[in-house]
């Protein structure tokens, strides 16, 4: 118990050494992505219900109460921070009770299965780092045990902590310690019911070192940082702003015009070109949310440009080309077309007035820009009825 609980100090005092590295967020991949597998060897100590006032050493290195043993896993992260595993070990184990070849103890064939919930207190103190060497992961669950040696099931409580390191990407090494706390009888004498504490139940502590491999797809990706995104358009969006208050005031200026009699004049060029220049509202990966409610402020300008000269507006989705398949970012393009729409409706554009397309992925800002520049929607006025 002593060397569990220094274990156990030496990874606080490990998980503490990460403290400097800097957090990010992480999108959320698909089901398919973050599983792995795991085998390892364990040596296992066995402490029995039946030992209770019999004197016998506690030591878990003992020959009557110690033996090697096997275990095998798989699991899934849902999330940097929190995983699922279903983990059987087992093979070779003891029972321990007085009186048995006057040392305590013979083998006992047994197997436990137990389901786990695996927390990454690294990721979870530190924020996900993929190149990472150690990760501090503890864990606990329940499951069934077996006896093949006396053909008894028991119900277990598991506890433990795993050191997980990284090889490479796809394959990892494992140190884990833990406990299993069995409900009922699973090494063969009477189970000592009635009894409190430690000897009241039949109790498994085991080291373990093996390795896992992730199976598939591993890591999690970036959220785009919208906020850098404006940040390297603010001197574009500056001079937008700048083009549409120039706008505003010849469109005043021209329906000044019209009202009076016999009145005919066309936009000018300028204020075509600017009118028919696009916006762009920008998304994050997989998503169909506006990332920034900043990018709205140019698309509420043109909507109030559509709304008053009774203009058409043309809106168009896009996917960047460098994840997902091409029918999924034909599907989000489209998705995110009709973001945009929904948010000129509700701004007073006439639906019959806007149009919308999907160009699914590309990579077209990808060229010069990041990629993440790509998974936007743009808004542009196509035609504006001639006054007569």
């Amino acid at each position: 118990m002593k060397k569990l609980l220094i274990v156990l100090a030496f990874a606080g005092v490990s998980v503490a050494s990460f403290a400097q590295e800097s957090k990010h967020s992480v999108a959320t991949n698909s089901f398919f992505s973050n599983w792995f597998v795991q085998a390892g060897f364990d040596w296992n100590a066995w402490y029995a219900a039946t030992e209770h006032g019999a004197g016998l050493p506690r030591s878990p290195f003992k020959k009557f109460r110690s033996s090697p043993g096997a275990a095998i896993a798989i699991g899934k992260w849902f999330a940097p921070e929190v995983g699922v595993r279903l983990k059987a070990q087992g093979i070779w184990g003891k029972s321990v009770y007085p009186g048995v070849d006057k040392i305590g103890g013979n083998f006992n064939k047994y197997w436990v299965l137990n389901g786990q919930i695996m927390l990454n207190a690294s990721n979870i103190i530190c924020g996900y780092n993929e190149n990472r060497f150690l990760n501090i992961v503890p864990f606990f669950g329940a499951g069934l045990g077996r006896t093949m040696t006396h053909d008894l099931y028991a119900m277990d409580l598991s506890l433990g902590v795993q050191a997980q390191f990284r090889i490479t990407k796809k394959v990892g090494a494992f140190l884990e310690v833990g406990w299993n706390r069995f409900e009922g009888d699973i090494d063969g004498p009477e189970y000592g019911g009635g009894r409190r504490g430690w000897d009241s139940h039949d109790n498994n502590m085991y080291a373990e070192v093996g390795l896992t491999y992730n199976i598939g797809r591993t890591g999690w990706n970036k959220v785009p940082d919208v906020d850098a995104i404006n940040a390297a358009h603010q001197a574009a969006i500056d001079a937008l702003n700048a083009k549409l208050r120039d706008a505003e005031a010849e469109n005043a200026r021209l329906r000044k015009l019209l009202d009076q009699p016999k009145v005919v004049e066309k936009v000018s060029e300028s204020v075509k070109e600017f009118i028919t220049t696009p916006v762009s509202v920008f998304f994050n990966l997989a998503k169909v949310d506006v990332a920034n409610p900043k990018d709205l402020v140019n698309v509420r300008a043109l909507a109030k440009y559509a709304k008053d000269n009774d203009a058409s507006v043309l809106v168009t989705g896009y996917a960047d080309s460098s994840t997902g398949s091409p029918a999924t970012n034909e599907k989000l393009s489209q998705k995110r077309a009709e973001t945009v729409k929904n948010e000129l409706i509700g701004m007073g554009v006439s639906a019959s007035k806007i149009s919308t397309a999907a160009k699914g992925g590309v990579n077209i800002l990808g060229v010069d820009l990041p990629k993440d520049f790509d998974r936007r929607a743009t808004v542009q006025i196509t035609e504006v009825p001639e006054h007569k």
